[in-house]
């Protein structure tokens, strides 16, 4: 049953007509996108969601992906707060992560700091994933998004025996970190803030648990992550996902420190081919969506089934995230 057969509460409206949505099978539109009817008194984003909890998961889990439009109660970093507590996840720990980011308020952090004029190429988070835009981009800045099972579809039916090696040997990801922040990286995020601590030992064992192992330099640490699998099955959706990070190591790891070619390879240590990471790049592109941000927007993700990046800006620009289970 797709959300169009289900019942729409009274006080929203489903949005169809963005030039940016995509129509799948089903009649599926993707993000879906939600507004506050304006007959109805109540824009109260959280109250909303109080209200409304199963039926906003279940539109969540058959598109992927919601943008929340229009709601004047979300304005500030604190009320964007205040709406991912009312879905109710778990926090997750942003530990291990590559990006830079700085706590603003309770469970929201800052986007990735890297500087306007970098893109951050395609990537999953590690959990579910919330965006919220308390400043709307001067130019550009657009958080483009795409459906994982497609990327895999498209991937598995133009290279079948790279997918086929994929799914056998998985992916070894390698990233050497300074022990303190580079702002000026998109994966500039130290050691210590990775692992928050500046204990080796301690950071060995958060390592561990992450899949991680460390080894040690004068100045840093290298990271080596793998094999681990680079196609997953949604259980929940009965498909097949493109999860994996490879596209944006081999295009996006690089800064004083690391080497983008060296960053992913095959799970058995053989190098990737280039031609198929750009064209997968291509692939991503031709099959996002870029919806331009407006502010008082919040971008809900489900993790399994979207994959995100971002487009470089014109500042200003202030785009506020939170991870949960």
């Amino acid at each position: 049953m797709t959300i169009l057969k289900l019942t729409i509460p009274e006080n929203l409206v489903l949005e169809t007509h963005l030039p940016q949505q995509k129509t799948y099978k089903d009649h599926v539109v993707f993000p879906t996108v939600i507004t506050p009817n304006k007959k109805s008194n109540n824009n109260d984003l959280k109250q909303i969601i109080n209200d409304h909890k199963p039926w906003l998961e279940s539109v969540l889990h058959e598109t992927g992906a919601i943008l929340f439009r229009g709601f004047s109660s979300v304005l500030s970093a604190s009320e964007f707060n205040d709406v991912v507590e009312a879905f109710g996840f778990e926090e997750l720990p942003y530990v291990g992560g590559a990006a830079p980011r700085t706590n603003v308020v309770g469970r929201v952090f800052t986007s990735n700091e890297s500087p306007p004029d970098q893109k951050i190429p395609f990537h999953h988070e590690m959990a579910q994933v919330f965006f919220f835009c308390e400043v709307e981009p001067k130019i550009g800045g657009e958080t483009p998004i795409v459906l994982s099972h497609v990327i895999y579809d498209k991937m598995k039916q133009k290279y079948p025996e790279f997918v086929d090696r994929l799914e056998e040997h998985g992916l070894i990801y390698t990233r050497v970190l300074g022990e303190g922040d580079d702002p000026s990286s998109p994966i500039g995020r130290g050691w210590v803030s990775t692992f928050m601590t500046k204990d080796k030992a301690v950071a060995e064992e958060r390592a561990a648990k992450l899949g991680m192992t460390l080894e040690w330099t004068d100045d840093g640490v290298k990271t080596v992550m793998g094999p681990i699998p680079a196609i997953k099955f949604d259980e929940t959706r009965q498909r097949k996902i493109w999860f994996n990070s490879m596209v944006a190591a081999y295009t996006g790891w690089e800064d004083a420190r690391n080497d983008p070619v060296k960053a992913v390879t095959f799970g058995d240590g053989t190098p990737l081919p280039a031609h198929v990471i750009h064209d997968c790049l291509k692939i991503l592109e031709e099959e996002s969506v870029a919806i331009p941000w407006q502010k008082g927007d919040v971008l809900l993700l489900d993790n399994l089934a979207v994959l995100h990046a971002r487009r470089a800006f014109e500042p200003p620009r202030r785009v506020l995230a939170s991870l949960c289970k």
